[in-house]
């Protein structure tokens, strides 16, 4: 995936780009489109410097500016810019979903051309690029304009339905490798943490001495049931947490590989009841992972919980990036990359990937927000 550092590396290539861009504008419109009074000496700034300039806006002041006049309309709309804004700005977003993860091209797509390249080349290169529409594209990803585009609320008739049934909380299962493999309990924690979720019931019964029920207060008034689902018992957990190895997972079992030598997993009979009777899932990873294997390996097992045999494509999947403790070391665009190597656009369920600490539960809110809202509740 394309870094930030990348793109401001090639920051020289893309005001040499759109520098010959608008040359060859000023050159078809005419000196009658040139601006005079105050704004001429902005205008006639080194494309460089613009760039500069518009590194400090907001995407808010951004759009601002190119309502003041015909030629900040078409810079601020340049290709070029929005690439810059959303390679550097995915980095920083703390969740993305099924409706705003940046598709993976426009993420990979090479940041500049070639410094000495003829016009030939460079006009073919800028072709190329402007086939991408990076502003669309950064519109639709951003926070900002996500929090304007939630989902779309269940039907009045839904709510009603659900209040027939108010004493039944919504359950979901909570799995993956980031519940076992954090120095930090990210389940302790939230057991531990009524000033952000306050425990509502007392753990249910153990699922063949793996997983356990424990039901939670969001905005201490909507419950919820969490079932914790373990790869294997606790004494096997902790040697491989602390020999920083891998376990069997007892959830799934393993089938034969693909084609392409890639493996497939179908849930454990004595889970699939479970994964029947919940109305959505958690998985939690573990945001230090990088390796694709594991992560084909995970998808794999995430697939094998939302088959359709087991309940509607409606349920949502919540993602869980966990690191242990704030301040520590993450990748860059922490939870763009979780969603694009789990491969999640693949899945028919909505789905959401979200930032969490396991130490602070910093994001663990806004994750189960989202979760409740796709699972019929108005909160």
């Amino acid at each position: 995936m394309l870094s930030p550092a990348a793109v401001l590396r090639s920051l020289r290539n893309i005001s040499l780009f759109t520098d010959s861009r608008r040359r060859r504008r000023r050159r078809s419109e005419g000196p009658a489109q040139e601006p005079s009074g105050e704004y001429s000496l902005l205008h006639h700034l080194p494309v460089d410097v613009q760039l500069l300039i518009l590194t400090f806006l907001s995407p808010r002041d951004l759009c601002r500016l190119g309502a003041t006049c015909q030629y900040w309309s078409w810079m601020v709309r340049d290709p070029l810019i929005w690439k810059y804004y959303l390679i550097r700005d995915a980095a920083r977003w703390s969740s993305v979903d099924h409706l705003s993860t940046p598709r993976l091209h426009f993420l990979t797509e090479p940041a500049g051309g070639d410094t000495e390249t003829h016009t030939d080349t460079e006009t073919e290169w800028e072709t190329e690029t402007e086939k991408l529409d990076y502003m669309a594209e950064y519109l639709r990803c951003c926070p900002e304009c996500r929090s304007l585009q939630r989902c779309t609320p269940p039907s009045a008739l839904s709510f009603f339905l659900h209040s027939l049934v108010s004493d039944t909380e919504p359950r979901f299962s909570m799995f993956g490798s980031g519940l076992e493999q954090l120095d930090v309990s990210l389940m302790t924690v939230m057991m531990n943490s009524p000033h952000i979720l306050s425990v509502a019931g007392i753990p249910q019964r153990q699922i063949n001495g793996i997983g356990s029920g424990i039901s939670f207060a969001y905005d201490g008034q909507h419950k919820f049931n969490i079932i914790t689902l373990y790869s294997t018992y606790s004494a096997e957990r902790e040697r491989a947490r602390v020999e920083r190895s891998r376990v069997n997972s007892k959830l799934f079992m393993e089938e034969e590989e693909d084609g392409r030598g890639r493996r497939s997993y179908s849930v454990a009979p004595q889970f699939q009841e479970v994964f029947r009777s919940v109305n959505g899932f958690i998985y939690v990873a573990n945001a230090a992972e990088t390796q694709t294997a594991i992560r084909q390996d995970e998808h794999a097992q995430i697939r094998a919980v939302l088959q359709p045999v087991f309940g509607p494509p409606s349920r949502p999947l919540l993602v869980l990036s966990c690191v242990s403790r704030d301040g520590e070391t993450r990748r860059t665009n922490a939870s763009v990359s979780v969603a694009h190597q789990l491969q999640l656009n693949l899945l028919p369920n909505p789905w959401m990937v979200q930032d969490v600490v396991a130490e602070s539960l910093s994001g663990l809110l806004e994750g189960i927000g989202w979760l409740l809202r796709h699972s019929g509740l108005r909160v």
